[in-house]
């Protein structure tokens, strides 16, 4: 039985991690939004990167700014890239959808990974948010600029990705008591991407 390209990512990333870390590459095209997001946590904060990948740049620019980093990744090929590269940094090989980890973050970020669930996955990640937040805790994500699907490529393979309307992130984020701090669809400045930046009240 042919699996889907939404239930290929898993394997995708990890056939290609090498790949998909070298095309990565360390430049920081997010770093104004990542500084917007460091502007609303503590000194030292913890922080849980979710769906980390290779650690490079993100996990990284964040530790350099003092937080404490916890990766978490679906592939355990990512997490070897991780590890090599952030030495001595938290790292949890978990499916973002399954997670449970003991204890809460004063950040989450969930960059270039949450959207590759499928949109009935998406809405059932906000309570997983949640219940990884503490008090006052700010999360940042990416999604797609309006509700469907998009099929993209790694290394010739179809890479799946899919979002849910604006509206709706803003309902199931105010829904687990986050308010939207900052949002914009298709920042040039960061590279196309849509992104989203909460608190929790």
């Amino acid at each position: 039985m042919a699996v889907s390209p939404a239930q290929a990512i898993i394997g995708l990333y990890r056939r290609h991690a090498q790949a998909w870390s070298g095309l990565r590459g360390t430049a920081l095209v997010e770093r104004a939004w990542l500084e917007r997001f460091l502007g609303l946590l503590p000194a030292g904060a913890t922080v849980l990167d979710i769906g980390c990948g290779p650690g490079v740049p993100i996990a990284r620019h964040l530790t350099d700014r003092g937080c404490a980093v916890t990766g978490v990744d679906a592939a355990p090929e990512m997490l070897t890239l991780f590890r090599h590269n952030l030495p001595g940094v938290a790292a949890h090989l978990a499916d973002m959808r399954r997670l449970a980890l003991d204890g809460t973050f004063d950040g989450l970020i969930a960059w270039d990974s949450f959207f590759h669930l499928t949109q009935a996955d998406q809405r059932l990640m906000f309570p997983v948010f949640r219940r990884h937040a503490a008090p006052g805790a700010s999360m940042m994500f990416t999604s797609g600029p309006a509700a469907g699907e998009a099929i993209g490529q790694l290394e010739g393979e179809p890479l799946y990705h899919a979002s849910l309307e604006g509206q709706e992130y803003r309902a199931l984020l105010d829904e687990q008591g986050f308010e939207v701090v900052a949002q914009r669809s298709e920042d040039p400045d960061c590279g196309g991407r849509t992104v989203w930046l909460a608190r929790l009240r």
